[in-house]
């Protein structure tokens, strides 16, 4: 979701810490200064790390954790299309939520990536369809068709508590989300440990409605 390679304005304070800024600033999108980009390089390599050491048991039993919360929080899902992702470096597992959700009614996807700079398409997805390998040998629906989400279920590297997302930095989510006719429930989902200060968000940067860890829900700024 960082779009680093914008040429941004000098911004003096430090990129993460809002709160020396003043409430004239706090949340505001604003293009990345260099700074600014070198924080987020360096707490997405940090917090990539964390998660990557995580113990395999600890992670499945956080990913139930998450489930449950995320079961709760959708509640009726009848006809609704609930788009999540396949995933990806220890990235929370949500697989056995979609499956419980398309058990349940909703038509389950999984992002697409069509091309470098463009925006990802939702196929319909559900345990047991055919699968490609794709950007990063991520798998993806082969067969699906393309779907408009209702609901998008996106993994964090980190998050504040305003809702906004640090990403991978290639900016998809983001570009994806602005070019919907109609933008869905946004949800991010990640590890407590992933909790950053509040940070400047990009003037592209979308905030997440809520994002949903373990032991909390964070409510974004808007809600």
């Amino acid at each position: 979701m960082d779009h680093d390679q914008d040429d941004p304005p000098q911004f003096a304070s430090s990129p993460c810490m809002l709160h020396e800024l003043g409430a004239d600033f706090s949340g505001q999108p604003v293009d990345l200064t260099a700074e600014m980009r070198a924080w987020r390089k360096r707490e997405r390599e940090r917090l990539i790390g964390e998660r990557l050491a995580l113990d395999a048991g600890q992670r499945e039993a956080m990913d139930k954790r998450i489930a449950v919360r995320l079961r709760e929080l959708l509640g009726d899902v009848d006809g609704r299309v609930v788009s999540a992702y396949w995933p990806f470096r220890n990235e929370p597992d949500l697989k056995p939520l979609l499956k419980h959700l398309a058990c349940n009614g909703a038509i389950t996807a999984l992002p697409v990536v069509v091309a470098k700079h463009e925006p990802l398409v939702f196929r319909a997805w559900q345990s047991g369809d055919k699968l490609a390998r794709g950007v990063w040998n991520i798998p993806y629906p082969a067969q699906g068709a393309e779907v408009r989400p209702d609901i998008v279920i996106a993994p964090v590297v980190g998050f504040d508590r305003h809702g906004f997302r640090l990403g991978y930095g290639g900016g998809f989510f983001d570009r994806t989300l602005a070019a919907l006719p109609q933008m869905p429930l946004r949800i991010g989902v990640g590890y407590d440990l992933q909790l950053l200060p509040a940070f400047q968000p990009h003037r592209h940067d979308i905030a997440m409605d809520m994002i949903v860890t373990p032991n909390a829900v964070h409510a974004g700024a808007d809600l």
